[in-house]
């Protein structure tokens, strides 16, 4: 064994074979052990891992080492997110099966990753499109679909036409398709849906739980997209009928200046309303064009206001008053009833639906000490105040109002306080081949019948032929639709649509504490042990999709006695992206850096090592061919320092203790600088992983080393500052660079794998230094610096200092007139 020219590729090869061989990080269940789980949001196995995989992957790899390190069993798995709409494309265009596709991509990603030398459990890998993995997710279907928590329901939806599929409302993006980017329309379509709306409130109460160990902005993210909001509801009678229409509202305090109903077009009311009148077919004709505009599109703030009398009119509830009735393309069934009660004064939609439309505005809120006039207003006015023409209710802060108001109501059985959630139930309903079959069996005769557990998992036929416009084979595939009615023997129809991929990564952290169980899905003495995940690591973009559905289903199958867990992630970081020249990285921008290609010039350890050292992990990082260039000469650098120090070096181990030996300062000042460097590089380490301050410090021990190398050597004490500061360099560094560092420890005849070295202690009597170094100042202008030892008293620090050449040059001829001492820090000496 001895030193040659650093060789990356030969060097990372032969340790990631010796891991694979060693099984180095298999883990196992071990309650006599404190756990770690780290785990980073799995790929879609799209055949080629990129700079954001690099970057995400090696924080996590850094953590589950650096626990390792700290004495915790770590469990750090992977798999593969892997049904979805590319594979499906990718399989027309190349006229394949999508199985044979995602698993050939599968093969080439694993080599991918392994080469970047991740201390993965690969025992516990596995790919969601497996029937293995899938029959479970079939099984939660039908437990939830006997709770009631799953149900089928006609509704209008986001329909993808080039994706020819259904899109949750998380999966459309400022009215365009998450995927593909096409603008998506609305569709009625008999679909599946979860009732994560039953979940609501304790999705939103126990985000408390979260404040800390996630960032406040997934938070604030998610608390918007539930959106409690606590109110009224009320009903407005129709005039001249029988009818009612029910309205919600957080502003009970204004309904004295209702003066109009806005309408949502889909509302079951509207053609009962227009039915026998005049205006119908000009309402007709709007409810279709605002029925095909996106619902995220109709909520935008932005949006030009339209609507069209109904020819219909309600009363207030509280005044009487006759308000017309208006359909309006702001308002949306989908919040609250479809019905809003328009008070323009006081609400900036209907402010600027009522000047489009001269219809009346009527103050009910004026500011405190004020009179705010119609001819003064040039928007509404929303602040707190005291309400005007609101009857018996005048006067009274607008705070007050809405407390009395709601009383009122509900005495007089005109309305109730409620709480109402912009929160939709998911839909779940795919009209795709590729993801899980939904287990359920249509009999004309039974209905709607689940599918036997024991004929699960409904498996994706492996002869189906991909339809070159994209719809699903499965409608066409009489062996797949065509069985038998488990209630009555009759033939019947299998369910033809998929699930969301969605729900495969609500719960697939699940699965990975006993991957290869296949007499359940979860084995829960292994759940009770490694949940929940102590630090999870992901995309900003996934806050209001996979992470709220993860922790639905995580509540939701926890009521149904499989875990006993509240919350999956206990921490969460969302890392930032990877920039080249400003922008995301995109082919369609062309400038994609290909990790394959870095690897092979640079090696794993210094790609590693400069996308962890270039930026803090949860802010974007500006990709720089020369950082990595810097980062390949530093280790070259720690590669020749070893080199240098072989016959020196012995291994004591880091921070080792001198007790018995004699140390020089300049072997006290290398010790020093070794456990500032553990202290700093331990502190950043638990304190959000600020990587790129502990590779800063380690960096600074080197260039100590290499300053004081020379003296060093010529003495014991020297020495052995050496061996400890460059076990301490070893191990600081071995979560980051792992390959080098179990070269170097290997080579300097270290034994076992660095990897399984204790993590460095840090002594704080190391840390105290035997002299100070002074400034010495003259009227303010730093003239010297002083070394004095550190148990100098000020008489003596001030002595030495008027001494010193330097000063005495510039006070000759001077009175000096005052001495002030900082003990440790300066003097500043004032002579005139």
């Amino acid at each position: 064994m001895g030193f040659g020219k650093y060789n990356p590729e030969i060097i990372e090869q032969k340790w990631q074979k010796a891991w694979e061989d060693q099984g180095s990080f298999h883990v196992e269940t071990d309650t006599s052990r404190p756990k770690y789980y780290v785990l980073e949001m799995f790929p879609y196995p799209s055949g080629k891992i990129h700079m954001g995989h690099v970057r995400n992957y090696s924080i996590a790899d850094v953590v589950a080492r650096y626990k390792r390190m700290k004495g915790f069993n770590v469990l750090h798995p992977i798999g593969w997110d892997a049904f979805g709409l590319p594979a499906e494309n990718a399989a027309i265009k190349n006229n394949t099966h999508p199985a044979e596709w995602t698993y050939a991509n599968i093969d080439d990603m694993r080599t991918q990753l392994s080469r970047l030398g991740y201390s993965y459990d690969w025992s516990r890998e596995m790919a969601t499109c497996h029937p293995g993995y899938y029959k479970w997710e079939q099984q939660f279907f039908l437990d939830f679909l006997k709770k009631g928590l799953i149900y089928r329901k006609k509704s209008p939806v986001n329909w993808c036409e080039n994706c020819n599929t259904v899109l949750a409302n998380e999966q459309v993006e400022d009215g365009l398709c998450w995927r593909c980017e096409t603008q998506v329309e609305q569709k009625e379509l008999s679909q599946w849906f979860m009732r994560i709306t039953d979940y609501a409130e304790e999705l939103l109460e126990s985000l408390n739980k979260l404040e800390g160990g996630w960032p406040e902005r997934v938070l604030t993210m998610q608390r918007n997209w539930i959106g409690k909001s606590v109110g009224a509801e009320l009903d407005f009678e129709v005039a001249d009928s029988d009818d009612t229409i029910s309205v919600f509202t957080t502003r009970p305090d204004t309904l004295y200046g209702a003066t109009f109903m806005s309408l949502a077009a889909e509302h079951p009311m509207v053609e009962k309303l227009i039915k026998g009148k005049a205006e119908a077919d000009k309402v007709r004709e709007f409810v279709t064009k605002v029925s095909n505009i996106d619902r995220i599109v109709r909520s935008a703030d932005d949006l030009e206001k339209e609507g069209v009398f109904t020819g219909a009119y309600c009363i207030n509830p509280l005044n009487g008053a006759k308000m017309p009735i208006y359909v309006a393309n702001f308002v949306l069934m989908g919040y609250g009833t479809g019905a809003v009660m328009a008070v323009p004064a006081h609400d900036q939609r209907d402010y600027e639906f009522a000047k489009k439309y001269d219809l009346p505005i009527q103050v009910v809120i004026q500011p405190k000490g004020e009179t705010l006039t119609l001819d003064e207003m040039t928007e509404a006015f929303t602040a707190p105040g005291v309400l005007v023409n609101s009857g018996e209710f005048d006067n009274l802060p607008n705070d007050e109002a809405k407390k009395a108001i709601v009383d009122y109501l509900g005495k007089s059985g005109k309305g109730k306080k409620s709480i109402n959630y912009r929160l939709r139930d998911w839909n779940i309903s795919r009209q795709r081949f590729w993801g899980s079959p939904i287990p359920v069996i249509y009999c004309d005769h039974c209905g709607i019948q689940p599918v036997p557990e024991e004929d699960l998992p409904i498996i994706l036929p492996e002869d189906a032929i991909m339809n070159e416009d994209g719809r699903s084979p499965l409608p066409q595939m009489e062996s797949f639709i065509n069985t038998i009615c488990p209630k009555c023997g009759r033939p019947a129809e299998r369910e033809t649509d998929t699930m969301d991929t969605f729900v495969e990564s609500s719960w697939y952290f699940l699965r990975y504490t006993d991957a290869r169980k296949d007499d359940g899905a979860f084995n829960r003495d292994a759940l009770d042990y490694w949940l929940p995940v102590d630090q999870y690591i992901g995309g900003i973009e996934h806050a209001i999709l996979h992470l709220l559905y993860a922790r639905f289903f995580t509540k939701a199958l926890r009521d149904e006695g499989y875990t006993g867990l509240d919350e999956p992630f206990a921490n969460l970081l969302t890392q930032g992206m990877v920039l080249k020249d400003g922008a995301k990285m995109s082919k369609s921008k062309g400038n994609v850096v290909d990790p394959k290609t870095m690897i092979e010039k640079y090696g794993a350890d210094a790609t590693r090592l400069f996308i962890l050292f270039a930026s803090p992990p949860e802010k974007d990082l500006e990709w720089s061919d020369q950082g990595l260039e810097g980062a390949s000469r530093f280790l070259n650098r720690v590669w020749r320092l070893a080199e240098a120090l072989e016959d020196v070096v012995s291994p004591v181990g880091s921070c080792a203790s001198p007790e018995g030996i004699n140390l020089s300062s300049e072997a006290k000042k290398l010790r020093r600088k070794e456990h500032e460097t553990v202290n700093r590089a331990s502190r950043d380490m638990e304190n959000k992983f600020q990587f790129n301050t502990v590779i800063a410090a380690t960096m600074e021990l080197v260039n100590e080393m290499y300053a004081l190398k020379e003296t060093l050597v010529e003495t014991d004490g020297g020495k052995f500052a050496l061996s400890s500061a460059f076990s301490t360099v070893l191990t600081v560094l071995a979560p980051i660079t792992p390959h080098m560092c179990e070269e170097l420890w290997e080579i300097l005849g270290y034994k076992g794998s660095v990897a399984e070295a204790a993590w460095p202690e840090y002594d704080e009597s190391a840390l105290v230094t035997d002299e100070l170094l002074i400034v010495i100042q003259v009227n303010g202008k730093m003239r010297a610096k002083l070394s004095v030892p550190a148990s100098a008293s000020k008489e003596e620090i001030e002595k030495e200092a008027l001494a010193h050449e330097n000063v005495v040059k510039n006070i000759t001829g001077k009175t000096v007139r005052k001495v002030i001492v900082v003990p440790g820090k300066l003097v500043n000496i004032v002579a005139n």
